[in-house]
């Protein structure tokens, strides 16, 4: 077997034992530009699956339990004008209660909204469907939601070209959802407490947003030739940064548009941003005030 010289190969020249360590020498400027990159990759990281993780809440308790009903419905505009009248009807199903809020518009366009859901200690929305049709809108819409399996579908058909689109998926909904039920939420609140839930805003694609109610004062209403006392709400819809971020760009775009742009490029965003909606509630009038129009329901 043949031996192997350590001695020899110590002494070459590529060979550090012994000798000095060695080393390279990297400038302060670029350790402190690797450390502000690293540190804002980090931040990016941080923030994004903060957004992606939905926030727990608890569901609104029942104190007053929802029956049978039967309300006659009228939206209005903020200068007083009338553009739809409607019902607002309740019936009892299989332990679950079925509400349905239908708009018919002078035009001849149709809001129908139907929410089903349980009231045992606290409300819980088991399903969810809504559909917007006529020139009121920008394009007729069937939506449907279902708690139990998460699963959604969202049809769309423009106005403009006729050119339609379905949308379908799952969601993982928390258990204080409350589409369709902003009603029963406003009027289950204590006396001046502020609550904050969440709604799926379909824009035509789902995005679970928090909604807060926050009172604000309160007012006389007028039910039949009885004066009642209402407290207003203010709803305040918690975008997030990123979401906020994204109506704020398409407020600029559509407020200044560039040459050779259309509203159309920002119409995903359409329905996330505008002034708090306000709502009345006693124990014989409510107001709803759907986005940029104002109603008034008394039953």
């Amino acid at each position: 077997m043949r031996s192997v010289d350590w001695k020899r190969l110590r002494n070459r020249r590529w060979h550090n034992a012994g000798t000095r360590p060695v080393g390279t020498h990297i400038p302060c400027s670029t350790v402190m530009l690797f450390t502000r990159a690293a540190t804002l990759c980090l931040l990016v990281l941080v923030t994004v699956l903060l957004w992606l993780c939905p926030v727990s809440a608890a569901p609104v308790s029942v104190r007053f339990v929802e029956g049978v009903t039967h309300g006659f419905l009228v939206l209005r505009t903020v200068n007083g004008e009338l553009i739809a009248s409607g019902d607002l009807l309740q019936v009892q199903r299989g332990g679950q209660v079925e509400s349905r809020m239908v708009f018919r518009f002078k035009d001849g366009s149709v809001y129908d909204e139907t929410v089903m859901f349980t009231q045992e200690r606290v409300f819980t929305m088991q399903s969810y469907h809504l559909v917007q049709r006529g020139p009121a809108f920008t394009e007729d819409t069937e939506i449907s939601l279902e708690r139990a399996s998460g699963k959604y579908r969202v049809n769309t058909k423009a106005h403009k070209d006729g050119r339609e689109e379905v949308l379908n998926g799952t969601l993982d909904l928390p258990p204080d959802v409350y589409n369709g039920m902003v009603i029963m939420v406003a009027k289950n609140l204590p006396k001046g407490a502020s609550e904050t839930v969440h709604i799926v805003a379909f824009t035509p694609t789902p995005r679970l947003i928090q909604l807060e109610f926050a009172p604000e004062g309160e007012h006389k209403v007028l039910v039949g030739e009885l004066a009642k006392t209402a407290t207003h709400y203010v709803l305040r819809p918690q975008l997030g940064a990123w979401l906020n971020l994204f109506a704020t760009l398409w407020d600029a775009c559509r407020r200044n548009p560039t040459p050779g742009s259309s509203a159309m490029s920002c119409r995903h965003s359409r329905g996330l941003r505008g002034s708090s909606s306000r709502w009345g509630r006693s124990g014989g009038s409510r107001r709803r005030a759907p986005t940029g129009l104002t109603s008034r329901s008394t039953y």
